[in-house]
């Protein structure tokens, strides 16, 4: 039976040391990191997460506010606020929630953040700044997963790692760190055989927002499962991308849902806020 990978307290223990070091940057310099996020519309998803944002940064001593603008808000409105955010030093991170209304183009709402403030690390700047192995803010959530990977004593080198999904958010440059980190990558997609994918996989992470997409009897024994599914059900539980079940009886670690990769996306968050801080001009 798999060992269940606690997000939660990893995440606890991320957040105790952000708060330690933003304590001494305050002591040290006066400076008290900012966290800004920009939601449009009424999507209930996001209302949750960005509360969820809110409430981690406050609980750390951090600023952080909300600006919230309603469905019918126009582009240009959005993007005189990014402006406003991005010449306000008390602002060192700022993040746009996804997804925005569809008359919005998310690209270039993202795009006009100042790379240095890019809370998400979804800027293009940042973004190639990956690709190059250059330092920059990472993706939370790959970066999260990364971090629950070392706390197990996962060792990438030579490993077999295969990622199921291709988003920007979270596919792609999950494959870039596991990349750099020596392991040894294959990315998965609607074209894929997954089965057979899946079933060399020394190392899987599956990010497809498709619930138990991935089934238990695919993975090799041993294998280390990183599920960042969260896909609410009928009848209101939450399920992963992964047949957990049947996934436990073979894998060696297993992250629950929820419980496992959430927690860890608003950890490095905060991380990525403090970085930000801490190497702003003053």
């Amino acid at each position: 039976m798999a060992q269940l990978i606690d997000g939660k307290a990893v995440a606890a223990k991320i957040r105790e040391q952000v708060k330690l070091d933003a304590e001494r940057l305050k002591a040290e310099r006066g400076v008290v990191p900012g966290l800004a996020v920009v939601r449009v519309g009424e999507d209930p998803g996001s209302k949750i997460y960005v509360a969820g944002k809110q409430k981690a940064a406050r609980e750390i001593g951090f600023n952080a506010w909300e600006h919230h603008y309603p469905e019918t808000a126009t582009q240009q409105e959005v993007l005189e606020k990014l402006r406003q955010l991005n010449e306000d030093p008390a602002v060192h991170a700022i993040l746009v929630q996804l997804p925005v209304p569809r008359h919005m183009d998310p690209d270039a709402l993202i795009s006009a953040v100042r790379p240095e403030k890019d809370a998400d690390g979804f800027h293009p700047v940042n973004a190639g700044k990956l690709l190059l192995g250059q330092p920059a803010p990472r993706a939370c959530t790959p970066a999260g997963i990364m971090r629950l990977l070392a706390e197990v004593g996962c060792a990438l080198a030579g490993k077999r790692a295969v990622v199921v999904g291709r988003s920007n958010i979270v596919g792609k440059p999950m494959a870039l760190l596991l990349l750099q980190a020596d392991a040894t990558v294959t990315v998965c997609h609607r074209k894929s055989d997954l089965p057979r994918e899946v079933a060399g996989a020394d190392i899987l992470i599956v990010a497809a927002g498709a619930p138990e997409l991935v089934k238990g009897a695919w993975v090799k024994p041993g294998a280390v499962v990183i599920d960042v599914g969260m896909n609410r059900m009928p009848d209101g539980k939450l399920k992963g991308d992964v047949e957990f079940a049947a996934a436990a009886e073979r894998a060696s670690h297993i992250t629950p849902v929820p419980g496992g990769v959430g927690p860890m996306t608003i950890a490095m968050l905060m991380h990525n806020t403090l970085a930000a801080a801490s190497s702003a001009r003053t």
